[in-house]
C-alpha cells in the first residue's frame, strides 16, 4: 500500500499523550484549558502543550488542538492570545466547530491547518465543499455516514477526511444535540454534556406502551478492528480514536493495537488480513461496555446498534490495564546519540553530536583557560556533558579530546551541553518535516494591543446602543413570521396573515399541488403587501436525498417564483441553494448557531437576516441583536415552537421493532423518562431521521420583559405537531396547553 493512513490517538492528559506516543500514534489530540469540547477532561496547561509540541515533533509525531465549541462574546477576545504559544510552537492543526472562530483562525494564523469538528455535522460533499473553499485543510463528518458515503465524500471535494473507528458513539449527530442543555443547562455544544441519552426511557406509540424501560438512546461502542482493510481503501486519511475522557491506560491500549492491525495490513492486504480473537478480548477488557459494534459504516440505524439493557461502564480487566501501564505510559524512550568533545587551551570548546540517519550538529563554547592549579580530566567532561536531563536524547558514548592542561568553567560545559542537544532536537525536528518554531510574527494579522482596545470600544459601544433601544422599545409592530409543517396549519396561517411563511419542503414536495393552488390564488396580492413563501430544508441532508433534491429543484422551476428564498438548518442546505439558478435568499436557522458578531459577519456574505439559537440568554440575544443591526443583518427570534432536542440517523420506531417499511402507523411516538415526562418524537422517513422534541412547547407569552430586552426585529412560531385550532388559539394571543418553558432566555448555559 503506497497510502499511509495516520492513527490518531485522544490525550486527556501528559500521560495519556505519552501513552499515545509510545503504543504508535501518528498524532494525538488534545484540549487546553480553554475552548475543548470535553470540559471535565484534565486537559493540558499551556506549558505541558508546548513540551508535548516538541515531543512529539522530534519522534515525528503531529499534534492538533480541540477548540470545538461555541465561543460567547466574551471569549473571542482571549482566543488569539491563548493560540498564540502553540502557533508559534508549531502545532500541527486545530478542531473547529464555530463557523466565526474558525473565519477568525484563518486569518489570524495563516500557517495553521484547519480541521473541521464533527459538532459541524458535515453529512456530504456540498458541504466539504464549501468548507474547503473557506479554507478547512480537514474534514471530521458526521458519524453517522455509511462507508459509501465517506468514499464518495472523499472522491468529490479532495480533502482530508479524518473518521472515527473506535469509541462512545453519541446517539445524535454531533452538534445537533440540545437535550442535556434544555434539561439541566450542561450544554454539549460546550463540552458539558450530562449523557441523557445514557438513561432509561420508555416508548410509547400514542397511549400504547412499545418498548418497556430500557436504554433505547445508548448506542454501543463502536469498534471496527476487523473492518480496517475497508475503511483504508475507502480512502479515509484519518483514523480517529475516541476518548479523552477515558483513562491513559484505555488510550494507550486500543491505540497499539489499532497500531498492530494497521501494520498488518500494510504487510499483507485485505487478503491476508485477520483479527485474532485474544486481541478482540483484549479491546473489550480495556473499558467495558456490554457490547460493541461497527458504527454506522454498514448500517443507517438498527435495534442491534443499541445497548438497550446496559447504558454505562462497568469496569475494566485490571490485568490487561496492569500490562499496557508497564509497557506504554511513560516517558517515550529517548533517542541514543554519541557526543565528542575537544578542548584546547586558548580555543573554543568543540562538541559535536550524531545520531541515526546521520543527524549531527557540531557547536562551540567559550575559549578553554589554561589550568593555574587541577588540570581538567576527561571524566569531568564527561560526567557533566552526558546529564541530558528532560531533553530528548541519551548520550550513549561521550569521547573526550583534551589537549594540554586546561581549565574550563562546569557552567560553561553546561551551557555547551544545553545548547548542542537544543540543536540537535531542533534539526531531527526540521528533518522530520516540522517547524521547530513559527516565529515570523509579520506573517499575523492581530495587534493584540488594539485588538484589546477595540473590542473593550465595541462592548461600550454595544451597551450604550442597547440601554437605547430597551427604554424606546415596545413590542408594537413586531414583524410575525410563522413556520409550518401540515396543510391545516398554512391554513390557519394564511387566514391570520404575517410577513413570511416558511414551509417545511417536504410538505411541499408531498402537497405540491394543494400548496401552489393555495397560495398561488394570491400571490400577487401578497406580494405587493410585502408577504414571502420561503421553504424550510430538511435538517439533515445527505447523499440518500440527492433524488430528492432533485425533485424539489424542478417543482420550485414550475412554482413560477412563488417561493423566495430557504430556511436553511446546515451548510449542506446552504450549498443546496446556491447551486440554484436562481438567486435565492436564505435564513440560517438555529442550528446554524450565531454566538458571537464574528459568526454573524461570516453570514452575513449570503444572508441578510439569522436565527437566534436556542442557547443564548436575553442578555446575550440582546447583544447579538444590536450587533446584527451594526452589520445591517435583522434578527428572529423563535417566540414559539417546540425544540428540538436532538435529530437522530437512528429510528425509534426501528428500536422498538414497530417500524415496518411500506406499511402506515399514525400513531405518535413518544419518550417518557423516569419522571414520566413524555417528549415527542417526528419521524422523518423521507430522510430516514427521527427529531426528539421537548416535552413541552418553548413560549414567551407570559415573558415580555425578556422578550422586549433581546429587541428581534422579527418573531417566528414554529409549528410542528400543532393542530389548526392550536395554531388559531396560539396566533390570536391564547395559549392553549398547561405547560411551557421560555428556554435559555432566562438562565442560558455556562
Amino acid at each position: 500500500m503506497n497510502r499511509k493512513v495516520e492513527l490518531l490517538a485522544p490525550a486527556g492528559n501528559y500521560e495519556a499523550f505519552m501513552g499515545a506516543l509510545n503504543a504508535g500514534a501518528d498524532a494525538v489530540y488534545l484540549g487546553g484549558e480553554k475552548f475543548g469540547a470535553r470540559a471535565y477532561a484534565d486537559n493540558f496547561t499551556t506549558q505541558e502543550i508546548c513540551r508535548a509540541l516538541h515531543v512529539a515533533h522530534f519522534m515525528g509525531r503531529k499534534i492538533y488542538l480541540t477548540v470545538n465549541t461555541l465561543f460567547k462574546e466574551s471569549e473571542v477576545a482571549q482566543l488569539y492570545a491563548y493560540l498564540l504559544p502553540f502557533y508559534e510552537a508549531g502545532l500541527d492543526g486545530v478542531i473547529v466547530q464555530d463557523l466565526g472562530v474558525f473565519c477568525l483562525l484563518r486569518d489570524w494564523f495563516p500557517k495553521l491547518p484547519l480541521h473541521v469538528s464533527t459538532q459541524m455535522t458535515v453529512t456530504d460533499k456540498g458541504a466539504a465543499l464549501f468548507l474547503k473553499e473557506q479554507g478547512a485543510a480537514r474534514i471530521v463528518p458526521a458519524r453517522e455516514l455509511s462507508l459509501l458515503e465517506v468514499r464518495g465524500l472523499k472522491e468529490a471535494a479532495g480533502i482530508e477526511i479524518e473518521c472515527f473507528i473506535h469509541g462512545a458513539m453519541c446517539y445524535c449527530y454531533s452538534g445537533q444535540c440540545l437535550f442535556s442543555s434544555i434539561l439541566g443547562g450542561r450544554s454539549g455544544n460546550r463540552g458539558r454534556c450530562a449523557q441523557p441519552c445514557r438513561l432509561p426511557y420508555q416508548i410509547y406509540a400514542d397511549k400504547d406502551l412499545v418498548m418497556g424501560e430500557g436504554y433505547p438512546l445508548s448506542l454501543k461502542d463502536m469498534c471496527t478492528l476487523e473492518y480496517i482493510p475497508q475503511l483504508i481503501e475507502a480512502g479515509i486519511d484519518s483514523f480517529k480514536i475516541e476518548g479523552r475522557m477515558k483513562k491513559p491506560a484505555y488510550a494507550a491500549g486500543v491505540t497499539a493495537m489499532y497500531r498492530k492491525y494497521m501494520d498488518l495490513y500494510e504487510r499483507v492486504g485485505a487478503e491476508g488480513y485477520r483479527v485474532e480473537a485474544a486481541d478482540m478480548d483484549k479491546l473489550r477488557g480495556l473499558y467495558i461496555r456490554s457490547e460493541i459494534q461497527t458504527g454506522y459504516y454498514e448500517r443507517h440505524n438498527g435495534r442491534e446498534m443499541i445497548t438497550l439493557s446496559k447504558p454505562g461502564y462497568v469496569g475494566s480487566d485490571e490485568q490487561v490495564t496492569a500490562r499496557i501501564q508497564e509497557a506504554y505510559l511513560h516517558e517515550p524512550a529517548r533517542q541514543p546519540v554519541s557526543m565528542s568533545v575537544e578542548i584546547k587551551a586558548g580555543a573554543p570548546i568543540r562538541v559535536r553530536v550524531e545520531g541515526k540517519e546521520q543527524v549531527q550538529i557540531e557547536a562551540t563554547g567559550e575559549v578553554a583557560q589554561t589550568a593555574q592549579k587541577a588540570p581538567l580530566q576527561p571524566e569531568d567532561v564527561r560526567k557533566q556533558m552526558t546529564k541530558t536531563g528532560n531533553s530528548c536524547v541519551l548520550v550513549t558514548d561521550c569521547a573526550v579530546k583534551i589537549e594540554g592542561d586546561v581549565f574550563v568553567p562546569v557552567r560553561a560545559l553546561n551551557q555547551l551541553r544545553r545548547g548542542a542537544v537544543e540543536a540537535y532536537e531542533r534539526e531531527v525536528i526540521l528533518r522530520n518535516g516540522f517547524c521547530d518554531r513559527r516565529i515570523d510574527r509579520e506573517e499575523l494579522s492581530v495587534d493584540t494591543a488594539s485588538e484589546q482596545k477595540t473590542e473593550n470600544a465595541g462592548k461600550g459601544k454595544l451597551r450604550c446602543e442597547i440601554e437605547d433601544r430597551l427604554s424606546q422599545s415596545t413590542l408594537e409592530g413586531l414583524i410575525i413570521n410563522c413556520l409550518v409543517t401540515t396543510c391545516g396549519q398554512l391554513e390557519a396561517v394564511r387566514a391570520h396573515g404575517c410577513q413570511r411563511i416558511f414551509i417545511e419542503s417536504d410538505l411541499f414536495v408531498k402537497e405540491y399541488a394543494y400548496i401552489t393552488g393555495i397560495l398561488g390564488t394570491s400571490y400577487a396580492e401578497d406580494k405587493a403587501e410585502g408577504c414571502a413563501c420561503y421553504l424550510a430544508l430538511p435538517h439533515i441532508l445527505r447523499r440518500r436525498d440527492e433524488a430528492w433534491l432533485q425533485l424539489l429543484k424542478e417543482m420550485l422551476s414550475q412554482a413560477d417564483g412563488l417561493i423566495d428564498g430557504f430556511l436553511i438548518r446546515n451548510l449542506e442546505g446552504l450549498s443546496f441553494v446556491r447551486r440554484l439558478s436562481k438567486d435565492y435568499a436564505v435564513i440560517p436557522d438555529t442550528s446554524l448557531y450565531c454566538f458571537h458578531k464574528e459568526t454573524l459577519k461570516f453570514w452575513k456574505d449570503y444572508s441578510e437576516e439569522y436565527t437566534l439559537p436556542y442557547e443564548v440568554n436575553a442578555g446575550e440575544a440582546s447583544r447579538l441583536a444590536a450587533a446584527a443591526r451594526e452589520l445591517g443583518m435583522r434578527t428572529t427570534l423563535v417566540a414559539y415552537g417546540r425544540i428540538p432536542m436532538m435529530i437522530t440517523a437512528n429510528c425509534l420506531r426501528k428500536t422498538a421493532g414497530i417500524c415496518q417499511p411500506g406499511a402506515k402507523d399514525g400513531r405518535r411516538i413518544y419518550l417518557k423518562d423516569r419522571y414520566r415526562t413524555t417528549f415527542p418524537v417526528m419521524m422523518h422517513c423521507e430522510h430516514c431521521y427521527n427529531i426528539i422534541y421537548n416535552s413541552v412547547p418553548c413560549s414567551l407569552h407570559e415573558s415580555k420583559k425578556e422578550a422586549k430586552r433581546v429587541g428581534a426585529d422579527i418573531w417566528r412560531y414554529d409549528f410542528v405537531m400543532e393542530s389548526r385550532d392550536e395554531c388559531e388559539q396560539i396566533l390570536a394571543g391564547v395559549f392553549p396547553f398547561k405547560g411551557h418553558t421560555t428556554g435559555h432566555l432566562k438562565r442560558g448555559i455556562e
